[in-house]
């Protein structure tokens, strides 16, 4: 299963994480983790590129994480949004079973 957790500060974003495999199929044709690995190098891609908020990130197999140590503009916020927009359309499809995505306040 994959754990997606945003942790957010005052209702701003501080980082999101991504851990773990679906497990829906066989690795090479498992949809579920493909599409949340798209999503989410997406995201980094597009802040690194279209906006000039600075981003941690560091990735692993089966692991990503990436935080904004100094705050964020509207582009990446919005940026954000889509990704638990699209991420949230995948837990709805295809269940809990392989994502769960938590909030957690500090």
């Amino acid at each position: 299963m994959i754990r997606i957790t945003v942790t957010q500060k005052d209702g701003a974003y501080v980082s999101v994480e991504s851990e773990g495999h679906a497990g829906y199929a066989e690795e090479g044709q498992d949809i579920v983790c493909s599409a949340v690995s798209a999503l989410i190098v997406n995201t980094v891609n597009s802040i690194e590129t279209f906006t000039e908020d600075r981003l941690l990130c560091e990735s692993d197999d089966g692991y990503v994480y990436f935080s904004f140590p100094d705050g964020y503009g509207a582009q990446t916020e919005l940026l954000v949004k889509s990704l638990l927009l699209g991420l949230d359309s995948i837990r709805r499809d295809y269940g809990t079973k392989y994502l769960k995505i938590a909030f957690r306040e500090v």
